[in-house]
């Protein structure tokens, strides 16, 4: 997504339900919100946008009043500069009632226009403001080419089923031949697939190592899988210097055993709460030998054994390690981190960034600033890293909307993008919330994997369960199941045409093929993977027999 333009970009969807989107007829439609004035303002190359001036309160800005419709999903956009410097400017929608509903954000600067992507989904039907905001009053804030387009629950399905089409699948071409390199028409093609390309798991605790029923559910569904605390610092060295691996070795070992690819989760926690006990009175010095002592210890054990490693834990809400040890101090464990297990993608992991517009901490903006940060440290540039979104949904309605802007955003950074600790709190929606911002993951093209934070009650796994206490599943294990069976090839059988061909189209992944010879009726099988780096359109399985 390209960003600090010296011209806006067209206007997404010609405006949508905005009136005078491109500002062609002065401030037309627009009205001030707060304090100050607004003003049409034009650029040197004639474009013409609107500003917000004599601003006194944060909220003082320029605003449009729009009815929306219970239900419907709004997709915003607007390109944004201010007056000076460099601030971050909101997107926000004011209710009837005064509620502010933030729908977006953008680090805008002067000299250059900069995209603000977002939205909302409505649970009312009425009128709402949209307006602008920085908290920084001395700055003008300027926009152009604004969007507001909506979409019913139906389109945006449709739209999310055409991308799972395009990015999930590809087309399948079987030459069939026999081996004088003729034809085999009417050949009859059996197709399965054995294995998902696409990585959906769960997370695992300790429990799976004396439950036997939670041994056998596992693996019978899930070949990924995150450790929620096993890994952990305060989990293996409770106690200065008596580091015990037990727990965590034994879980490895299983997973292993059992096919089941494993992110590691977490060399280091940044919240200061969340270290071991006796880490949080070190002095620096004491803090980096024991950080030091500890990356060597983890990562070494269990290097070559995993698929990722989250190597910082929400270092974008805190900063405890930056505050003992210097601000390069996550850039500086990322190094080492890859040093010691260069195979491994390290992420960082973070929550809120899809799933509250209201946190400016963790948003888009702020994580591709914070990844920048860590690129740009020396020696840091060779650094396989990801974007680790944790996915902790509250019990009300997600902003699907928002969640797709914000994946848009980190998506331009061309580094995997998993959710990793995906959960939606407990509700009578749960499982509707949950399949929402699954298929919305799931359709994203930038999304690589996903980890739900859940699990069998009898583990523990309270806040939403996949199966009760006698592994039946719940609402929201239906959910998963239903999903899983969705986004697999169902076994197909086809039969080849008088050229010898036969086409499909295939989810990503690994499949057998069984051929019937239609004079001899014997059975010959191959095994063949499909794979996103598969080039567009069709390739060919030829089988001689």
């Amino acid at each position: 997504m390209k960003q600090c333009l010296a011209d806006p970009q067209r206007t997404h969807f010609g405006g949508g339900i905005i009136v005078n989107p491109e500002f062609n007829q002065g401030t037309k439609g627009w009205t001030v919100f707060g304090q100050g004035a607004i003003k049409e303002g034009t650029s040197e190359r004639g474009n013409k946008f609107i500003m917000a001036r004599s601003r006194t309160q944060s909220l003082d800005s320029f605003s449009q009043k729009v009815q929306l419709e219970k239900g419907k999903l709004y997709s915003f956009s607007a390109w944004v500069q201010i007056s000076e410097g460099s601030e971050t400017v909101l997107a926000v929608f004011e209710t009837p009632d005064g509620k502010l509903i933030h729908g977006g954000k953008v680090v805008a600067k002067h000299g250059c226009w900069s995209l603000l992507k977002g939205g909302l989904v409505a649970n009312f039907t009425g009128l709402v403001q949209i307006l602008l905001e920085s908290k920084n009053t001395k700055v003008e804030i300027w926009a152009d080419n604004v969007s507001l387009q909506s979409f019913t629950e139906e389109q945006w399905r449709l739209h999310q089923d055409k991308s799972i089409e395009k990015v999930r699948k590809r087309k399948v071409r079987f030459q069939l031949i026999y081996a004088n390199k003729t034809s085999m028409e009417g050949a009859i093609v059996s197709i399965k697939q054995i294995k998902s390309g696409f990585p959906f798991g769960c997370g695992m605790n300790h429990y799976i190592l004396k439950d036997t029923n939670y041994r056998k559910w596992f693996p019978s569904r899930f070949k990924f899988t995150t450790f929620t605390n096993e890994m952990k610092w305060y989990s293996t060295e409770i106690k200065q210097g008596q580091e015990n691996y037990t727990i965590a070795d034994a879980m490895v070992k299983f997973a292993k055993q059992n096919g089941i690819s494993i992110r590691a989760h977490n060399i280091f926690w940044d919240n200061p709460k969340k270290q071991p006990q006796w880490v949080k009175t070190l002095s620096p010095e004491e803090l980096r030998k024991a950080a030091a002592k500890r990356m060597n210890s983890v990562t070494s054990r269990y290097a070559g054994k995993l698929i990722a490693w989250d190597v910082v834990n929400e270092n974008l809400h805190f900063r405890f390690f930056e505050d003992k040890l210097g601000e390069n101090a996550s850039a500086e464990f990322y190094k080492k981190a890859y040093q010691l297990d260069p195979n491994t993608t390290m992420f960082m992991n973070e929550y809120n960034t899809i799933e509250s517009a209201g946190d400016e901490k963790a948003n888009a903006f702020q994580y591709k600033k914070k990844l920048k940060e860590i690129l740009s440290y020396p020696g840091n540039s060779a650094v396989s890293l990801g974007i680790g979104l944790q996915g902790h949904f509250d019990y009300e309605q997600p902003n699907i909307a928002y969640m797709r802007s914000s994946l848009d955003i980190l998506g331009s950074m061309k580094l995997p993008i998993w959710l990793t600790e995906v959960d939606v709190k407990a509700g009578p929606n749960q499982p509707k919330y949950l399949e929402e911002v699954l298929r919305e993951a799931y359709s994203h093209p930038a999304v690589q994997g996903i980890i739900t934070f859940a699990g069998p009650k009898s583990a523990g796994f309270n806040e939403m369960p996949l199966v009760d206490n006698d592994y039946k599943n719940t609402a929201a294990g239906d959910v998963v199941d239903k999903l899983l069976a969705e986004w697999k090839s169902s076994t197909l059988e086809t039969v080849a045409s008088s050229t010898g061909f036969s086409e499909l189209s295939l989810f990503h992944g690994d499949y057998s093929v069984t051929v019937k010879n239609p004079v001899t009726n014997t059975l010959t099988s191959v095994n063949f993977k499909v794979t996103n780096d598969l080039p567009q359109g069709t390739f060919q399985v030829q089988i001689d027999l």
